[in-house]
């Protein structure tokens, strides 16, 4: 179908416009674990998982097709203002229709310098919460916010994500939305029964790859999808192990508490976005192997002084987790988290179906019948099939290639015009329960972990998300 034709993909993004787990500390317990899932049991799932309970009852009205109810400015308040939240102000400042009404970070001098950068964007000076680690939750008290964004060591993202919709307020948490399968659950519930949006804000599903992949996918190129693959691969040794870069040691500190993919949601939501993920299929299940962990033991040999903190830490996170996650349609997608050893960035990133086979890193694609015998063809031939956002910011603002303003600019986009947002907390829900459930499957020796249905039965629906058509006005 040529770039022009018509879609039952199209016809969906056309509507789009128009309109419980354990503590970590339970965690050793694989078989307690899988039986206190909040999870429908499927027929055709298998029983490695066992039978699980059905899921908890809904407390409230599905957010769902639920549009923003749009406004001409969106008053925001950030939580976090360290190497994410103080380098994301600065698109949130370029965006039009956005003022940043409140800033909050218990390190003042950071707050300051990021309430400088709004008076000199011409806003009034925003309120400061600086007053301790809690002082968050005042901010989401105001009466004069309308969104919240959190970029805080991951510790707190679900405790921040409950003041805010509590408080009144949309939410959009960086990665990942919390640690928990009943953390997942109660963000789901709360969400329903305050009717806000709580959203994962995964830049990587607004790559200019991932949305031309997506757009080709749903238009039909690669035939019936059959399998996608993505991976957090990242050698980030030196930077957990700098005092400055993460404020202490959180991040290092999570190789000491779990086996599993801590960091799947860069590489699970754009393959979840090409499979209609909680749009007509559903991932099911989870099975999870794990490398030995070795790799920051040995970078802490070799670079950190005698009675260096580190040297009371024992590591148990694997150097690489390979996690295989099966939807109700029988499709397989492929999960690797790797941070812990020598690598070169990657996503993976790959798709395949009965037409062909895209892979990035570096992007690469096979077709037919545009393409026969052993050679990749050029994805750059395939510039047509670009999402409109990137047709229309061809050279974007901001870090990492310019999927950072894109999504921002969508999100406020969809606040100002009173639209469907292009995910929601069952998505943020689906894409986080990696943590847990790989950290089980590892700790029960690669037994399938059930992925709890976070839609209560509605994924059988089709309905838009990222893949949307350009709004009018």
């Amino acid at each position: 179908m040529n770039d022009q034709g018509f879609s039952r993909r199209s016809a969906l993004r056309a509507a789009g416009v128009a309109g419980a787990g354990l503590g970590i500390g339970s965690m050793s317990t694989p078989s307690a674990f899988a039986s206190a899932q909040g999870v429908e049991a499927e027929a055709g799932v298998g029983s490695e998982a066992g039978a699980a309970p059905a899921a908890p009852p809904r407390r409230g009205e599905t957010m769902i097709g639920v549009p923003f109810e749009g406004r001409g400015t969106i008053r925001i308040g950030i939580i976090g203002l360290g190497q994410r939240g103080g380098s994301m102000i600065d698109l949130y400042l370029a965006l039009e229709g956005v003022r940043v009404v409140a800033l909050c970070d218990p390190v003042r001098e950071k707050a300051e310098r990021a309430a400088k950068k709004v008076t000199d964007a011409g806003q009034p000076a925003p309120a400061l919460y600086t007053k301790g680690d809690h002082d968050f939750e005042k901010l989401c008290e105001r009466g004069d916010l309308d969104f919240v964004y959190v970029a805080t060591p991951w510790d707190w993202h679900f405790e921040m994500a409950k003041a805010a919709m509590k408080g009144g307020k949309h939410v959009g948490v960086e990665c990942p939305v919390a640690l928990e399968l009943d953390q997942l659950w109660e963000l789901v519930d709360l969400s329903e029964r305050t009717r806000r949006h709580c959203m994962q804000l995964e830049n990587c599903a607004y790559g200019q790859n991932e949305m031309r992949v997506l757009r080709m996918a749903h238009e039909g190129l690669f035939g019936d999808l059959l399998h996608a693959a993505g991976a957090y691969l990242h050698d980030l040794r030196g930077l957990m192990f700098d005092p400055d870069y993460y404020e202490g040691p959180w991040r290092r500190l999570w190789h000491t508490r779990l086996r599993g993919d801590l960091y799947p949601n860069h590489g699970f939501g754009p393959a979840a976005n090409y499979m209609d993920i909680n749009r007509g299929d559903r991932a099911v299940r989870i099975a999870t192997f794990g490398s030995p962990s070795l790799g920051l033991a040995a970078y802490r040999e070799q670079n950190m002084p005698p009675g260096h903190e580190s040297w009371k830490e024992s590591y148990i996170e694997s150097d690489l987790s390979i996690s295989l996650v099966q939807t109700a349609k029988g499709r397989v997608i492929r999960l690797e988290h790797g941070v812990s050893n020598p690598h070169p960035y990657s996503r993976l990133n790959i798709l395949g179906g009965t037409k062909g086979v895209f892979e990035d890193y570096p992007p690469r694609i096979y077709l037919e019948p545009d393409m026969s015998g052993d050679e990749w063809g050029d994805f750059a031939k395939y510039e047509k099939w670009d999402h409109w956002l990137w047709k229309e910011h061809a050279d974007p603002p901001g870090g990492h290639g310019g999927m950072d303003y894109i999504m921002l600019f969508r999100l406020i986009q969809c606040m100002r015009l009173g639209l469907i947002p292009d995910f929601d907390v069952y998505d943020a829900a689906t894409w986080t329960s990696p943590v847990p459930l790989s950290h089980a499957s590892i700790k029960a020796h690669g037994a399938p972990q059930r992925i709890p249905d976070f839609t209560r039965g509605l994924w059988e629906k089709e309905r838009g998300g990222v893949d949307s058509e350009k709004p009018e006005g």
